[in-house]
């Protein structure tokens, strides 16, 4: 038995969108949902209370730095990673096999795993798929991914086929280590953009009958119309009735179009990284904090927004922030950021159950000045 469970509650008829309810160990997800990035156990500057304040429901981990510092085993001592970090809800925790990719200088690469020298000090890690997986389980994440090798966009077909059967193996290497029974495990589509490795990959990986699938390998250097017409063929390669989930995807724009192509679930450091560098979403497009429009005003950031930031600052105030380099401003974006990015999934899920994801679609592209 699973230890999760993915309910379907309404398709679009004139997409392939569709609100779900993910349920885990530590709490319901409705999705299509976007998982705020803590990557070495916390999201970066906001505390978290602060971030289930702004409706986020799991948020993701990265196994490979918390592997560095303090080590799987201080946290499992510790009660878990939940309990380390002071998150009562949902945790999904990726592999290391980004770093395979993002850290290509710093590691060797063979069929049994990587061997990373840390970027901290220079010490060896080795990451197998069986260490990949243990590792995860004394985190204690409610969600575990397969290890895999991310290849290069645009790599040579040879590459990417050959990280294609890396994966295979090494997702059946993780699933036959995978032990607890309170974790599911989600395997990871390769293949680059490339159909059929897409098309092998999704048709091996479903074989071993993962409870959910994540699309890797995208958001590593291709162009915004490669990456959507990989989402075009390779959503449905995948089964209906379990979790898609799109690594590493981005943008407002990206989550929407991802929705529309099938896609559950998202997350992406983008919403903290921009208001660390007084970037703001909003509504009517992106504000840039800096900009001398904004030292004389009043409003605030987003009208439409209810958050802590929107309801209590104004625009003049969080560039003033910025200025003088206090670190209240990065703290006050992120948290906007974290919020808006939650809002619009709530909005995506309203507009699918009220059977108008379409309109809100284009409607939502064209306030930022864009078009499906």
């Amino acid at each position: 038995m699973s230890a999760i469970s993915f309910k379907i509650l309404a398709d679009d008829s004139q997409s392939r969108a569709r609100t779900a309810i993910l349920t885990t160990p530590h709490g319901e997800i409705a999705t299509p949902v976007f998982m705020p990035v803590g990557t070495r156990a916390s999201i970066k500057g906001l505390t978290p209370q602060q971030v289930k304040e702004t409706g986020a429901s799991i948020i993701l981990s990265n196994t490979y730095h918390l592997a560095l510092r303090p080590g799987s085993d201080v946290v499992a001592q510790l009660g878990g990673l939940h309990r380390f970090m002071g998150w009562s809800g949902p945790i999904l925790t990726d592999s290391g096999g980004f770093q395979v990719f993002s850290l290509e200088t710093l590691r060797k690469l063979d069929d049994e795993g990587v061997e990373f020298k840390s970027h901290l000090d220079g010490a060896i890690l080795h990451l197998t798929p069986e260490r990949a997986t243990k590792i995860q389980e004394e985190l204690g994440a409610d969600i575990a991914m397969c290890f895999d090798e991310c290849p290069p966009a645009g790599g040579p077909i040879e590459q990417v086929e050959q990280a294609v059967d890396r994966t295979t193996r090494w997702a059946r290497k993780c699933r036959d280590a995978h032990s607890r029974p309170d974790q599911a495990l989600f395997g990871i589509v390769q293949g680059g953009l490339h159909e059929s490795l897409r098309a092998k990959s999704a048709r091996e990986l479903g074989e071993l009958d993962f409870p959910g699938y994540a699309i890797g390998g995208l958001s590593v250097g291709e162009s915004i119309d490669e990456m959507y017409s990989t989402l075009d063929f390779t959503v449905p390669m995948l089964p209906t009735d379990k979790p898609r989930y799109l690594m590493g995807v981005g943008r407002p724009e990206d989550l929407i179009e991802g929705v529309a192509r099938g896609i559950d679930m998202f997350d992406c450091v983008m919403p903290t990284r921009n208001g660390r560098n007084a970037s703001a979403f909003t509504s009517r497009g992106k504000v840039k904090l800096r900009n001398a429009q904004h030292q004389r005003d009043e409003s605030p950031l987003d009208p439409k927004c209810g958050c802590y930031t929107c309801q209590n600052f104004s625009r003049a105030y969080l560039r003033h922030l910025f200025m003088v380099e206090e670190m209240l401003g990065p703290i006050l974006v992120s948290l906007h950021n974290i919020a808006f990015y939650i809002q619009l999934m709530a909005e995506i899920r309203t507009a699918i159950h009220e059977k108008r994801f379409v309109q809100y679609r284009q409607d939502t592209l064209a306030g930022w000045g864009q078009s499906p």
